[in-house]
């Protein structure tokens, strides 16, 4: 056999390459024609699949986003077993419902019931004090506790997803919003830990959702989708205020749309009245008595639950009070007055306390001993009732005399022996009153000791001859001065330890509550005991009474020019991320947590508000000068995506701004979803027009940064364990306390 020539020219190897199919692995021939039929069938197969991501991007993509909400949120939400931050606060009030007992705070319930809840789903019993940096017990599910909590701010992002698409916002910017709460640092930290915050983010979102899923409904009124849109944003308004009132700004934002929309159908001259009737009428029980019903059913449920005397009691009427479980407000109390009577007295004014005096005396004015309200149950809130001086001297064995309309008394402090007395002495705060003040003795005083009774009303009867414990609402009229006993919202000085101002005033308001006082608790061994509580304070009285003395409270905390508040920040520094706010001890053997926002999210959403004041200069002053290169539906879109959610935040951030009140960076946070939708707006706006190429490019970079620095920044969500100083390199500014 002749052996194999192994010589070829170049052509021929040329020519050999031609025939094979290089890209096999075997070097296997495939024809030319084989081979492009091949490539357009995987061309084919490949814009299948990319058009069936395309059609189902909208089943997929939030599923994704979704899946990475829970991660963010939950991930290691376990690993610091101390109380942090405020969970001693919403903690505790958890605990106060699995064992029942009344509390008082300056927020609505709904949030703090769901804090229980959670507590009761973990097998928690109540029994833990929630005290700051004390380490959780064993049989306390805290992570159990914080998942529960954490899923509210999970459930942020999809209906972050879904509210951007209502606004029509492109793909790109969809995800984008989307992205920007989902890497927001800030959320993720505040949506790990036992909080109201998540619920209020989560509430406040599905609010606007529901808005703008009504307002695309606008064109169909009265269909089914129409009315289940109206119902569920009144739901959801009703849901958000009932965690905080800072959900009453959400309402107003849908309230002022809500009445733009009706104006606009007022002026259609073609619309029938009765069509416009309907409109109103449909709103109005939408966005005013759905939530009423959910704010009112909430504190419904609140009450029920809390059936058990608590630490809470003092803020509430003494009616309310006796009928707690285990009080001792008006338990074996006699029910009818007389003289020789030991009582307290409580001043029946939204949030009011007990009439208290001390040895401590006024620095200035008459110098005598001070008396003031105080929440606070002691001995010093104890009372004789004793005839005034024109009066035998009173005699423990004579015969009962009882206390009714028009009497006239004297109140012994039965602490000091001293007289409720009240001069022509300017009261230490309210110049324009008279000086309330403890004076003398049982011998030794004057007419100016003398109060006469004034009943205003009774529950349990109409007989006004008698002064009755808990039921009887009267006031105390001083007889030389003409004025009237009154314990306002007005707080004493440090003096007076933050006390209420109790005053004689001379303004006669027989209305005004906050001159009402009732017997609370009575002691006379000469009369039988009697079950005052047995008369039910009825529940509005409870609920108006609870939501005054709450506004009180939330009004009184302003900062303290006595101590330093670290935690506190102004307003202003929170858009340009100025300050972060350390969330518990900073020693290397804690695992610390920093509340920082993501510096993209926060400088880029502040940018686009100020460009976006800007944008609406130049429409306005290119429209007013005849320029008309908007079209209509330009108009609405700008109206709708734009204007309203720059309104959402102006309406979340400058009440702050104008309140008095102690301030935390968390408060910025329901504004800052505002201003995440007002930057997808501006991007949208100015990119929507552009190639999908040029787009998707220019949005790929939004998406990196983003996400790029919610990585760099992710330690502060997850928790620092170790020194503070391995972080240093996050401390871009002084104020950042990340490495101090």
């Amino acid at each position: 056999m002749a052996a194999q020539d192994v010589s070829a020219t170049g052509t021929d190897l040329q020519g050999d390459a031609r025939k094979r199919n290089v890209g096999q692995p075997n070097g296997s021939y495939v024809p030319k024609e084989a081979g492009d039929k091949m490539d357009e069938k995987t061309k084919q197969k490949t814009n299948s699949f990319l058009a069936t991501l395309d059609d189902y991007e909208f089943l997929i993509a939030p599923l994704i986003f979704t899946a990475l909400a829970f991660f963010t949120r939950m991930w290691k939400i376990g690993l610091s077993p101390i109380v942090t931050w405020d969970e001693a606060h919403f903690g505790k009030f958890g605990s106060h419902y699995l064992k029942r007992e009344f509390y008082f705070d300056v927020h609505p319930p709904l949030g703090k019931m769901l804090v229980g809840l959670s507590g009761y789903l973990a097998g928690y019993n109540g029994s833990f004090e929630f005290k700051s940096g004390e380490t959780y017990p064993e049989e306390l599910n805290y992570t159990y506790m914080r998942l529960f909590n954490s899923a509210f701010g999970a459930l942020c992002i999809p209906l972050a997803y879904f509210t951007a698409k209502e606004l029509h916002f492109k793909r790109p910017t969809v995800w984008l919003v989307t992205c920007m709460v989902l890497f927001e640092n800030s959320y993720t930290t505040i949506s790990r830990f036992i909080l109201l915050d998540s619920m209020l983010l989560f509430f406040t979102v599905s609010t606007v959702f529901c808005w703008s899923k009504f307002h695309n409904w606008r064109h169909d009124p009265f269909s089914p989708e129409w009315g289940l849109w109206l119902v569920m944003t009144g739901f959801s308004i009703g849901c958000v205020c009932s965690v905080k009132w800072v959900g009453f700004f959400v309402t107003a934002l849908v309230g002022l749309y809500t009445i733009e929309d009706l104006w606009n159908k007022f002026g259609d001259l073609k619309m029938p009245k009765v069509e416009l009737a309907a409109h109103v009428g449909f709103r109005a029980f939408g966005f005013i008595v759905i939530p009423l019903i959910v704010y009112t059913a909430s504190f419904w449920v609140h009450f029920m639950i809390l059936e058990n005397s608590g630490p809470g009691d003092a803020q509430m009427s003494s009616l309310f009070q006796a009928n707690l479980r285990g009080t001792e407000v008006g338990k074996d109390s006699p029910l009818e007055i007389a003289l020789g009577s030991r009582a307290t007295l409580k001043n029946m004014g939204y949030g009011g306390g007990l009439l208290h005096s001390h040895v401590q005396t006024y620095p200035e004015g008459s110098q005598q001993q001070q008396i003031t309200c105080y929440h606070h149950k002691d001995a010093n809130n104890d009372w004789f009732f004793y005839p005034n001086r024109h009066q035998p001297e009173f005699d423990a064995e004579a015969p009962l005399q009882f206390i009714g309309n028009g009497d006239t008394i004297r109140l012994i402090h039965a602490q000091t022996g001293r007289n409720l007395h009240s001069h022509q002495v300017a009261a230490p705060v309210s110049k324009a009153d008279h000086e309330v003040s403890c004076y003398g003795n049982t011998t030794v005083g004057d007419t100016k000791d003398h109060w006469q009774v004034e009943v205003v009303s009774d529950a349990a009867s109409n007989d006004y001859s008698k002064v009755r414990t808990l039921t009887t609402a009267f006031r105390l009229k001083h007889v030389d001065l003409n004025c009237y006993l009154r314990a306002g919202n007005v707080n004493l000085p440090q003096w007076g330890f933050k006390q209420i101002e109790t005053t004689c005033v001379k303004e006669n308001k027989p209305r005004d509550p906050y001159t009402h006082w009732n017997v609370e608790s009575h002691w006379n061994e000469r009369l039988p005991a009697s079950d005052p509580g047995s008369y039910k304070s009825p529940f509005f009285r409870d609920f108006v009474h609870l939501n005054v003395a709450m506004m009180t409270s939330n009004n009184a905390l302003v900062p303290d020019p006595d101590k330093q508040d670290d935690l506190a920040s102004k307003p202003w520094q929170w858009p340009l991320l100025h300050v972060g706010l350390r969330m518990c001890g900073w020693d290397d053997h804690i695992v610390k947590y920093f509340l920082l926002g993501n510096p993209a999210v926060y400088w880029g959403t502040t940018f686009s508000l100020v460009f976006f004041v800007g944008m609406l200069a130049w429409y306005a002053i290119r429209w007013q000068r005849g320029y008309d290169e908007l079209t209509w539906g330009q108009v609405d879109h700008f109206h709708y995506s734009g204007i309203y959610p720059v309104m959402g935040w102006a309406l979340h951030y400058l009440p702050f701004v104008a309140m008095a009140r102690v301030t935390y960076v968390h408060h910025y946070y329901p504004a800052l979803y505002f201003a995440i939708l007002c930057s997808g707006f501006i991007l949208d706006w100015y990119t929507r027009s552009l190639h999908k190429g040029v787009q998707w490019g220019i949005f790929s970079v939004f998406y990196a940064v983003v996400i790029g620095l919610f990585w760099l920044f992710r330690a502060i969500c997850f928790g620092m364990e170790g020194s503070n100083q391995q972080w240093k390199h996050l401390k871009w500014f002084d104020t950042w306390r990340i490495a101090d």
